[in-house]
């Protein structure tokens, strides 16, 4: 497994619902967004991929809220790519305050889709390898 991707993230007072805590739904959009950034920082665009004929693709998703998240708090949200045999990985993030707090845990199970067969690529590993510029961000 590579080192853990990072991306910092302030809680913004529209994102909190009426308890005054980070809306359930927007966990996942933190767990995209550092995703999509951990993919730009291996080099890789989303219209490379929609080039290449694929585009990432989740399966599963959990996510294990453990503290509450308020408007001006400050995070990390950590991205790894765990790689098995075949044609899924696994993607685990924390969500994380300043303070070492963990708010959350999201994990996932995620895939290559292809396009144009609408089925999952064989090897995504070798995708992200081809396409990234710097693939050790996927610890490749």
């Amino acid at each position: 497994m590579a080192e853990a991707f990072s991306v910092p993230v302030v809680v913004r007072g529209y994102e909190t619902d009426t308890q005054g805590h980070l809306n359930q739904a927007v966990y996942l959009q933190y767990a995209e967004h550092a995703r999509w950034s951990l993919l730009q920082k291996s080099g890789i665009r989303q219209a490379d991929l929609l080039e290449q004929g694929v585009g990432p693709v989740a399966l599963e998703v959990t996510v294990r809220y453990q503290r509450e998240l308020r408007a001006g708090d400050e995070v990390e949200v950590t991205c790894a790519f765990v790689w098995g045999d075949g044609k899924t990985f696994r993607i685990e993030q924390t969500i994380r305050k300043t303070d070492g707090t963990v708010a959350a845990e999201v994990t996932g199970v995620g895939g290559l889709l292809d396009l144009k067969a609408r089925k999952l690529v064989p090897d995504p590993r070798a995708v992200f390898r081809t396409l990234a510029d710097s693939p050790e961000v996927f610890g490749l």
